[in-house]
């Protein structure tokens, strides 16, 4: 059996391992969006061993401008972050979150899955369905179902978009709040007495999926978060 070998700090793999390394690395180049697992078993032939690949790209771009990245269980190539600062043009607006949002935010990314009532119950202020709307525009929460608690309100978390912007591979991964802030658009607004805990990973038994009759825009919109 040939081993593989290094020639000039490229790896030199048998031909099947060459052609499979070389479509899986064309797939993450010209995907547009990260790619699961099963989609990029779908396209590589049917011996392929994607877990082998991935690690072999991994390895092959850990010190080049480029680097593979695993968010929320799918990969993408992406600019290396040292090098990130120097591949963006001036940024001509730059949203800001309001406190509020911000707070919000933020007791959503470490206490989902939570209902609209638990948020304000932390942040102790009512806010405006606005608020939401906000987060909700940028992507990065969503509602992800009910809570299995009387009146079934509501719950929410945050999206894949929230782990790619802020380079999580899970929600767990979630650094300090400080680290949070210089990241991107939160701010040090966040008052010194919030109750943010530790990330930890969502308690799925608490949700019950929506209903298949159940429109979440007009619920939000219209308030009714609960039946």
């Amino acid at each position: 059996m040939d081993e593989d070998k290094t020639v000039n700090n490229v790896m030199d793999f048998p031909s099947e391992h060459r052609d499979n390394l070389r479509i899986l690395e064309a797939l993450l180049f010209a995907a547009s969006e990260p790619l699961d697992a099963e989609s990029l078993k779908a396209r590589l032939p049917k011996d392929a061993n994607l877990n082998k690949l991935l690690g072999l790209i991994k390895a092959q771009y850990e010190n080049r401008g480029v680097n593979l990245i695993k968010t929320a269980n799918k990969w993408s190539l992406k600019t290396a972050p040292d090098l990130a600062s120097m591949m963006q043009k001036e940024k001509i607006v730059q949203r800001k979150l309001s406190k509020a949002a911000t707070e919000t935010l933020a007791i959503i990314a470490y206490h989902q899955p939570v209902t609209r009532a638990e948020v304000e119950d932390i942040r102790g202020v009512h806010f405006s369905p606005g608020t939401l709307d906000v987060l909700m525009e940028l992507n990065w929460v969503r509602p992800i179902g009910r809570k299995k608690v009387p009146g079934r309100p509501i719950i929410y978390g945050t999206t894949e978009r929230f782990l790619e912007y802020f380079g999580l591979e899970q929600v767990t991964d979630l650094p300090g709040l400080e680290e949070l802030k210089a990241a991107g658009l939160l701010e040090s607004r966040l008052p010194p007495n919030l109750d943010i805990r530790e990330p930890q990973e969502i308690d799925h038994s608490q949700i019950e999926p929506f209903g298949e009759d159940e429109n979440i825009d007009d619920l939000i919109s219209s308030g009714h978060e609960a039946e």
